[in-house]
């Protein structure tokens, strides 16, 4: 095979990359940036293999791909996740940063600062997994694509911000190796920049057009700043002039909420929280408060809506954290289901019903599924061998079993993943085996277990699939984990456990086994639906007339998309089948993860006790809704955005609008003259609305709730362009104009009330009562209105937030630290200079031992990855003190002797 290359671009560093990294046996053809390119229409400077068959690649990264191929290395989910991000996100922001370079001459920070969000992403994943590449710790095709997009920009490492220190330790490894170094000196020759940099000179600057989807950041819209026709601000007026009567009458559904013919009868689930676990941040944003965003701007569009969720009772982890507590398994899901029912409500989530899987409806539904599904041959048996525990006289569930992986030796992998690898294992292959419960050695034993035949219903699931994602709006990461799990064939999946908290099998053979809680927790809508209204079946057997949304993490994909749609479609009953699955990335906290057991982060139960509203938690959760990548919570950052969006933005404009109302015309709406300006504000705030609703029609969150902050952005400087405190006390003709400008912003703040109303219930119900807003109003169209007319009275007006000070945000950055409690430490000869923040520790707790056994396996990764690179001995004894806390926490928690020695010299095993 040949492949043809042009030197200078960024496209051939990439290929002559992989080509020597993957030793594939290929010609290298040079031509020049005059030469016509093989592909049709493509610049000079895309490179091309011509395969023997006579087959050509043009994609640089499909060329990547296939020498990898070459030498038997199959793409792991993991490596194509990177490729998907490199292409759609890293390229054209390097490509951005590039033509900075070359064609503006900028140079170091500045020419990179379009990368900033990036780089700390691939930042944040090498320090999270503790690999020394992006995918494992071998190098990838990943590594060299991301790799060689990067490098023409980095090649001066001082752009490189110091702080990220994995990037640069993996990024320096890549640079040194044999491949890359030989296709950097053939390909960026000085000759062939110049050449190159002449051809960008030529072309337009590269267009971000993801830059504002993956931001946590507000981006001024683009629609907000071109010009307006004189239609937009003749229909924004004549819309205005309609006034409140021209708004539909609001939708009030019957109870219990039914589907109504000829209405759109929107259902929406959230998943299922496990109910042992008390919710963080992150697991709030990921489903409930997403849910409750969307159903609550569905009731405002008078869509009939109901909104269910509940608690997901059954399974392993229930019945071990009751051997844990001394309480039954039922007596546990009794006392985490209160709790939950608590965080949520204090969260003002608006469920219709929020109920448990642990019911008599639960066992009738899963049951008549799972007979129907036998009945028509999508049930196999097979006998499976799993792992005992002799001493706790239990099979072990994946979760609660560690040992050796075998397939990189990794000392501490669980049973059905290595942490070090990335790979999936079957608990029965792990080497030397402990029991996580009590560290015994579990033994192999077979056991029969019932299968769902995934093989056999993939053929209704591949053309549902298809016309769900044609019709319906599944998130990117939704489609892609999806699309992973169908590329390379499905296989039967166990839907059957040897358990006892769990919904009984109903077949002789199997009686005393329950459902596996992935086949099971899913017909949990549907139960709590029926324990909600006996009439459910209008609801969940009726896909003609029903709208299903499913909020939830991307780790519930699968079980969403796949396996629950295939057993629906097998019980062959008419079931409502999901059209929109929305899925949201991972919230992390501050640089890190959440963990309940080590006091790191904020959990539900705890946010209320901090003195921040609900509402506040609600707007920052929101904010930055981790929508296309992942985002982290920032204490700082909270207290920024209060300060700044809601107290100086948002609150100050309404706040201004109502009090000019009160204090300059005693508290009555004044006549409003309106000028070709004011119209023009009238058909900004249009297109801002509209905006609104086209980005929460398709779910987009957290980019919707940029629309009202950049409506009050307006009003706050229309207020101040028109300066009506001054004009007030002018001529008839100034009073005039102070009591339009009034007039205008007090509709602004009516309008904002009710946008404002799914994001944040409780200050929208403050704006409603402050300026005594008809609750007619309460109604969401695509126009601008006047809804409060000249002669309307407004209530008393005060402010909506408060601001947070630095002092206070800092100590419940301490507080949620994870450090030890000043009033928990023991003796003070103990509290002198601990190498890190101490953390109590339960020992026995397997939630606890699971997260530090992960936590040890990254910190010494990362360790060993220093000393690899020959890092400064005092970074190396920085993070090796840390290694060493946390082997002592690990082993307070496995009720083992803590006593660590400090390192002296190379320490043997």
């Amino acid at each position: 095979m040949r492949l043809r290359v042009v030197a200078g671009g960024p496209a051939a560093l990439k290929v002559l990359a992989a080509a020597g990294a993957a030793t594939a046996p290929v010609q290298i053809v040079w031509g020049g940036p005059l030469e016509r390119p093989l592909a049709p229409l493509s610049p000079p400077w895309v490179p091309a293999l011509e395969l023997d068959s006579g087959t050509v690649l043009f994609s640089p990264n499909a060329i990547c791909q296939f020498f990898f191929l070459t030498r038997g290395e199959e793409p792991t989910d993991l490596t194509n996740q990177w490729l998907e991000w490199e292409a759609t996100e890293l390229q054209p922001a390097a490509a951005a940063a590039l033509y900075a370079q070359l064609v503006h001459g900028k140079k170091g920070l500045e020419a990179v600062e379009v990368l900033g969000k990036l780089l700390a992403h691939i930042e944040q994943n090498l320090y999270r997994r503790g690999t020394a590449y992006l995918a494992g710790d071998t190098k990838s095709v990943a590594d060299v694509v991301v790799w060689s997009t990067l490098f023409p920009v980095l090649q001066d490492e001082t752009s490189l911000p110091s702080e990220l220190q994995a990037l640069r330790t993996w990024f320096q490894s890549m640079t040194l190796s044999e491949a890359c170094r030989k296709a950097a000196d053939s390909v960026l020759m000085p000759k062939a920049l110049l050449e190159f940099k002449s051809y960008l000179q030529k072309q337009p600057p590269p267009c971000l057009a993801m830059e504002r989807v993956t931001s946590n950041e507000p981006e001024e819209e683009e629609g907000s700043e071109r010009a307006l026709t004189e239609e937009e601000i003749t229909a924004a007026a004549d819309a205005w002039a309609r006034g409140a009567v021209a708004l539909p009458k609001p939708w009030q559904p019957q109870k219990p909420v039914l589907p109504v013919e000829g209405m759109r009868n929107v259902l929406i689930t959230s998943a299922l929280p496990y109910v042992n676990n008390v919710p963080h941040l992150g697991n709030i944003i990921g489903c409930v408060l997403s849910a409750d965003t969307f159903a609550r701007y569905c009731r405002l569009r008078n869509w009939n809506t109901l909104y269910v969720c509940g608690t997901d009772e059954y399974g392993t982890a229930t019945e071990t954290k009751a051997v844990e507590e001394g309480l039954t398994p039922q007596e546990i899901c009794d006392k985490y289901n209160a709790i939950h029912t608590d965080i949520y409500r204090w969260f003002n989530i608006s469920f219709d019903y929020f109920g448990r899987t642990t019911t008599p409806c639960q066992t009738t539904i899963a049951q008549d599924i799972f007979q129907r599904l036998l009945a028509r041959g999508f049930l196999l048996q097979d006998t499976v061998e799993q792992l005992q525990c002799e001493a706790c006289q239990r099979f072990l569930a994946d979760r609660f079993v560690e040992g050796t992986c075998p397939f990189c030796s990794y000392e501490e992998a669980r049973g059905d993943q290595c942490d070090k690898c990335g790979k999936l294992i079957n608990a029965v292959e792990l080497k030397n085996p402990q029991c996580k419960l009590c560290r015994g050695v579990p033994v192999v034993k077979p056991t029969q277990h019932l299968f769902l035949d995934l093989p056999k219903l993939e053929k209704q699931l591949e053309p549902w699939l298809e016309q769900s994602w044609a019709t319906g709006d599944w998130t990117a990461n939704a489609r892609y984990i999806t699309r992973s799990w169908i590329r390379d064939g499905l296989k039967p999946r166990c839907i059957t456990r040897d358990l006892k908290w769990g919904t009984p099998v109903p077949l002789d053979g199997f009686r005393d086994k329950v459902f596996y809680v992935w086949f099971d927790a899913p017909i949990g809508y549907l139960s709590i639906t029926a324990n909600y209204t006996d009439q459910w079946e209008k609801w969940w057997k009726n896909p003609q007339q029903v709208e299903l949304y499913n909020f939830m993490a991307k780790d519930n994909v699968p079980f969403h998309s796949v396996i629950f749609p295939c057993s629906l479609l097998g019980a062959d009953d008419n079931y409502t089948l999901v059209n929109h699955l929305i899925a949201t990335e991972y919230l992390n906290y501050e640089n890190g993860k959440f963990s309940k057991s080590r006091g790191v982060g904020v959990f539900g139960d705890m946010a209320k006790d901090t003195g921040i509203p609900a509402d506040i938690w609600r707007f920052y959760l929101l904010y930055l809704r981790p929508e296309g990548q992942d985002s982290a919570f920032s204490w700082s950052d909270l207290m920024i955005k209060n300060n700044s969006e809601l107290l100086n933005n948002l609150g100050n404009f309404i706040n201004r609008a109502g009090m000019f109302v009160c204090k300059f015309f005693g508290g009555i709406v004044p006549n409003m003259v309106l000028t070709l300006d004011d119209k023009r504000l009238l058909a900004r705030v249009t297109l801002e609305l509209r905006q609104y609703h086209q980005l929460l029609e398709k779910v987009r969150i957290r980019d919707a709730l940029r629309c009202i902050l950049s409506i009050s952005r307006h009003g706050n400087q229309y207020i101040q362009v028109n300066e009506p405190w001054k004009r007030i006390k002018g001529d008839e003709k100034d009073r005039q104009r102070a009591g339009s400008v009034t007039g205008v912003a007090v509709n602004m703040a009516s309008l904002l009330a009710v946008m404002l109303q799914p994001y944040m219930p409780s200050v929208s119900s403050a704006i409603q009562g402050q300026l005594c807003i008809p609750s007619d109003c309460f109604v969401l169209s695509h126009d601008f209105t006047c809804t409060l007319p000249p002669g309307h009275r407004v209530g008393t007006v005060s402010p909506l937030f408060q601001k947070l000070e630095n002092e206070q945000i800092e100590a419940l950055r301490k507080r949620f630290g994870g450090g030890q409690p000043d009033d928990l430490a023991v003796e003070p000869q103990a509290k002198q200079t601990p190498p890190t923040p101490v953390t109590l520790v339960t020992p026995g707790d397997p939630q606890l031992i699971q997260e530090l056994s992960e936590e040890v396996a990254k910190q010494g990764n990362y360790v060993r990855q220093l000393k690899a690179n020959k890092a400064e001995k005092a970074q190396i004894d920085t993070e090796v003190a840390k290694l060493l806390e946390l082997k002592r926490q690990l082993a307070l928690a496995e009720g083992k002797n803590p006593e660590v020695p400090m390192p002296k010299g190379k320490q043997k095993k």
